[in-house]
């Protein structure tokens, strides 16, 4: 005896209907199941539409971010540190966020919003970096002896790609 869930896919899988392409093919008359008249059974109508003259879209319904900083971000920046400010650090030292919290280079906010070490400044001794940095102030790092253990953080458009899914981390396009 031969059970349903034995059976080749070729006798249990159908064929989806075409719609509106004649009598004959199943689904094909007059309305082809759009029913009859308006907005939905003419064309494409956009995905937030509910579709009555009463109720108000949900993103209608949301709340507006209002006053003066609407068009601010949601989560502050990172803190700025300049390469000349780590020249005051002591040589072969761990640059992590608390090491900098701790030798007052930065605020105890810092913790909750990141740093981001950027080039200006001089840098003649060798520091172990464990905090993003852009790619000058990892060219200054470096030829200053020392290493970077932490990811050089992308541009704005090296992030448009990895978001995209357009690249690999791995693969951005370099010199920007």
């Amino acid at each position: 005896m031969i059970n349903l869930n034995q059976l080749s896919k070729t006798v249990t899988k159908q064929k989806n209907k075409r719609l509106g392409r004649g009598y004959g093919s199943g689904k094909g008359g007059h309305t082809v199941g759009r029913g009859a008249k308006g907005q939905k059974a003419r064309g494409k109508i956009n995905g937030i539409f509910i579709g009555s003259k009463f109720r108000k879209s949900l993103v209608k319904r949301l709340p507006l971010w209002r006053g003066k900083g609407k068009l601010k971000p949601i989560s502050p920046p990172p803190f700025i540190l300049k390469t000349g400010q780590l020249a005051k650090l002591a040589p072969k030292s761990k640059v992590t966020l608390k090491f900098l919290v701790e030798k007052r280079l930065l605020v105890k906010t810092a913790l909750r919003r990141g740093v981001k070490i950027l080039d200006g400044g001089d840098l003649s001794i060798p520091l172990t970096v464990l905090v993003p940095c852009s790619a000058k102030a990892r060219q200054k790092i470096e030829k200053a002896g020392g290493t970077l253990t932490a990811t050089v953080s992308p541009s704005p458009r090296q992030n448009r790609l990895l978001k995209q899914n357009r690249c690999q981390p791995s693969r951005l396009p370099e010199n920007e």
